[in-house]
C-alpha cells in the first residue's frame, strides 16, 4: 500500500483525455510487483538517448526496487499514466528527508515517444504540482542538461526557471561528462484554475 497521504489518495484515479482526443488514466504508482514491472517494461521501451539522460538507471530492476521501498517510505510518490494495461508516462515527486530540504521535492517526468507533444507531459506536471502543494512543498525543482532542448522547453513553458548552471556534473551512461541545469517552479503562487 502506498504511503502517500489519504487525501492525496482520494484524488485518483482520474479519467483524462490527451489533446488528440485519446483518453487515458492517471493513477498512483503502488508498491506493488505488478508496477515495478511495468516500470521496468516502460523503461525498456525507452529510446537510448531518452535513457542516456535519466538521472537513475530505471531498466535496472535494482534502482526500480528501490524506487519502490521510496513509494513504501513517501519519501517518492509517484503518478502513472496508463493507456489500456500500458504506462504511457509518469511524474514523480522525490522528497527528502533532510529537515533543511523538507519543503523542497524534486520533479521527474518521463512520457513514451509515442505520448509525447499531446498533452501528456503537461498533465502529468500539472498533478505533481497539485501534489506538491498538497505535500506543502514551497518548492519543485527538476534537473536537465543542456543537450536537452526539447524537455527544456516544455519546463519552462510550465513556468520553471533556470536557478542553476553546473558544469561537469553529471555522468551519462556511456561515461561522459554533461552540465546539469537545474530548473525550479515555486508552488505559492500555483493554482490549477485555468
Amino acid at each position: 500500500m502506498s504511503a502517500a497521504p489519504s487525501e492525496i489518495v482520494q484524488q485518483y484515479p482520474k479519467t483524462m483525455h490527451l489533446s488528440d482526443g485519446r483518453e487515458f488514466i492517471i493513477r498512483l504508482m503502488e508498491p506493488t510487483a505488478k508496477d515495478e514491472a511495468s516500470i521496468i517494461k516502460f523503461a525498456n521501451a525507452l529510446r537510448e538517448e531518452d535513457l542516456l539522460y535519466l538521472r537513475t538507471d530505471i531498466t535496472d530492476p535494482s534502482v526500480v526496487a528501490q524506487w519502490v521501498q521510496n513509494l513504501e517510505t513517501g519519501h517518492t510518490i509517484t503518478l502513472l499514466a496508463e493507456m489500456g494495461n500500458e504506462v504511457a508516462g509518469y511524474a514523480s515527486v522525490h522528497r527528502e528527508p533532510a529537515r533543511w530540504t523538507r519543503c523542497i521535492g524534486e520533479l521527474r517526468v518521463n512520457a513514451a515517444q509515442r505520448f509525447r507533444g499531446v498533452g501528456l507531459g503537461r498533465t502529468l506536471v500539472a498533478e505533481a504540482f497539485k501534489l506538491g502543494k498538497t505535500l506543502g512543498l514551497h518548492k519543485l525543482f527538476g534537473m536537465l542538461t543542456p543537450e536537452q532542448n526539447g524537455a527544456r522547453t516544455a519546463f519552462e513553458r510550465l513556468g520553471f526557471r533556470v536557478e542553476a548552471s553546473l558544469q561537469d556534473f553529471v555522468q551519462d551512461r556511456r561515461g561522459r561528462l554533461h552540465d546539469i541545469l537545474v530548473l525550479t517552479y515555486e508552488l505559492d503562487g500555483f493554482t490549477d484554475q485555468a
